[in-house]
C-alpha cells in the first residue's frame, strides 16, 4: 500500500514541476498585435490593402518571432519593417527591425532584440508597415499594441 502511495505521490510532484515549468516558460512571452492599413500611414494612403502583424517576445532570450499577413495591395510588397523606437501613431520613424521575405503573405521572421527596443514596443511607440512600388514610403501601416 505505502508503494502504490508513493507511486501516485512522485506522479502528482512530477506533474506539478511539468506545469510549473509550462507556466514559467508561458510567463516569459509577450504578445503584440497591429491591424494594417492605408488610413494609418503618414500621409494616408488610399488602397484596398489591409494586413495584420501577430508578434510574440520571449523575454528570457529577447527573441521576437512575428507573422505578418496581407491582401489588396496595389502591387507586390517590396519591404517591410519595423519602425521606432519614435514612431506614436500619426509620425513617422526610421526602420528598427527589416523584415525579409516580404513578397508573398503570409510571411514570418525573428530577430533579437535590444532592452531600447523592447522598451520601444512596449510604449506603443513603433508600427509596422509594407512598402509596394507604387507606395515607396507605405502603403499600409499598423501600429503595434502590446497584449492583443
Amino acid at each position: 500500500m505505502n508503494r502504490g502511495i508513493a507511486i501516485v505521490t512522485a506522479a502528482v510532484f512530477a506533474g506539478s514541476i511539468a506545469l510549473a515549468a509550462c507556466a514559467q516558460q508561458m510567463s516569459n512571452v509577450k504578445t503584440y498585435h497591429a491591424a494594417l492599413s492605408g488610413s494609418q500611414e503618414v500621409p494616408a494612403v488610399k488602397t484596398a490593402g489591409t494586413g495584420t502583424a501577430d508578434l510574440k517576445l520571449d523575454t528570457s532570450t529577447k527573441t521576437l518571432t512575428w507573422t505578418v499577413s496581407y491582401s489588396g495591395l496595389s502591387g507586390a510588397a517590396v519591404a517591410a519593417h519595423i519602425h521606432g523606437p519614435n514612431g506614436p501613431m500619426g509620425t513617422n520613424a526610421g526602420v528598427m527591425i527589416p523584415f525579409a521575405n516580404v513578397g508573398s503573405s503570409p510571411f514570418t521572421g525573428s530577430a533579437t532584440l535590444t532592452d531600447a527596443q523592447i522598451a520601444a514596443l512596449d510604449a506603443g511607440t513603433t508600427y509596422v508597415n509594407i512598402h509596394t512600388a507604387a507606395n515607396k514610403g507605405g502603403e499600409i501601416r499598423g501600429q503595434i499594441k502590446a497584449g492583443m
